[in-house]
């Protein structure tokens, strides 16, 4: 063996020993404390239990043709559920009534939550009032937001009704039971509801955002408009993709809300995919048949936060 190889051997080695002994710092590594997960546990116990283990429940329960009042065992009938759920159009009409409602819940949301979120970012007075009046419908129970919007919605006595005849704008109508005006007096409902978490987030980018960029932009002439393209919008912008994401998916899934407000009517124009398989389960037993369009759902939230999340990593990669 010659001295240069010998020589490269020995760095190889103690380059292997420092990479399997130390980390990229130099610095020794600490070995993997196993206690750590006995305080992780109480935390992860839950999510297994009330998450995970029903999650996979209703997977397996989709692959049968499991019904309320059935004398029969349960059998296992493989895709014939997915395959009947194909050819369901009232399902995939509900999905698209979803999509709508989703769509339409989650944009007018953060555009208003971003106005109410810029306001609220301004040294004014009483600003504190401001805010702690922001998000007093998110300390609501979603019952208790539609049962108030059903009184302000009624066709008789309501608030909204008794405005317009008041104003001289008609006699009013029956906001939750006309077939053209069902959906968009719910969607309203929803951002109304939906609206305070949107603001606190947001609020929250922007206190994040540093005030000497805004300064230093003001005194290079740029005005208030710029300064939001230039300053603001850049560091808002990967808390304003997380923010719709999850708006997206939780109006997607919604159920409490709708199911007081119309109960998926009137003709099922507000009935969402959610409340189409509560129905399909405890109105018509078909348990197999709902937890199949369960496993729909959830596999079309899945793709679309897949998207997401590979483009907040690609772009987190080129930046």
């Amino acid at each position: 063996m010659t001295s240069a190889t010998a020589t490269t051997r020995s760095a190889a080695e103690e380059a292997g020993e420092g990479r399997s002994g130390t980390g990229r710092t130099g610095r020794p590594r600490k070995p993997l404390d196993h206690g750590a997960w006995f305080l992780v546990l109480p935390a992860l116990l839950p999510i297994l239990v009330l998450s995970v283990g029903p999650l996979l429940y209703g997977v397996a329960l989709a692959f049968t043709d499991a019904q309320s009042g059935r004398t029969e065992p349960t059998g296992w009938i493989g895709v014939l559920n997915f395959q009947d759920l194909l050819h369901d159009t009232l399902f995939w009409d509900s999905f698209g009534i979803g999509l709508l409602w989703a769509v339409g819940v989650t944009v007018p949301q953060f555009a208003l939550g971003l106005g109410l979120a810029l306001l609220l970012d301004q040294d004014l007075r009483l600003r504190w009032l401001a805010r702690a009046l922001a998000i007093i419908p998110w300390a609501m129970p979603e019952v208790v937001v539609a049962v108030m919007w059903r009184l302000v919605y009624h066709s008789d006595a309501g608030v909204l009704n008794e405005t317009l005849r008041d104003l001289g704008l008609g006699e009013g109508r029956d906001w939750l039971t006309g077939l053209s005006t069902a959906l968009p007096a719910v969607i309203v409902v929803g951002v109304w509801a939906g609206l305070p978490q949107t603001t606190v987030a947001l609020l929250a980018g922007l206190q994040n955002t540093p005030r000497e960029l805004h300064e230093a932009a003001a005194l290079d002439g740029a005005g208030a408009w710029r300064r939001f393209l230039a300053v603001t919008w850049p560091a808002l912008r990967p808390v304003a993709l997380a923010v719709t994401a999850l708006n997206f998916i939780w109006s997607f899934n919604s159920f409490a809300l709708v199911y007081v407000l119309t109960s998926g009517g009137p003709g099922g124009r507000t009935r969402l995919p959610m409340l189409f398989a509560y129905e399909e389960a405890f109105r018509y037993g078909q348990f197999g048949y709902a937890a199949a369009m369960g496993c729909v759902m959830v596999a079309v939230v899945s793709v679309l936060l897949a998207f997401h999340l590979v483009g907040r990593l690609t772009k987190g990669a080129e930046a």
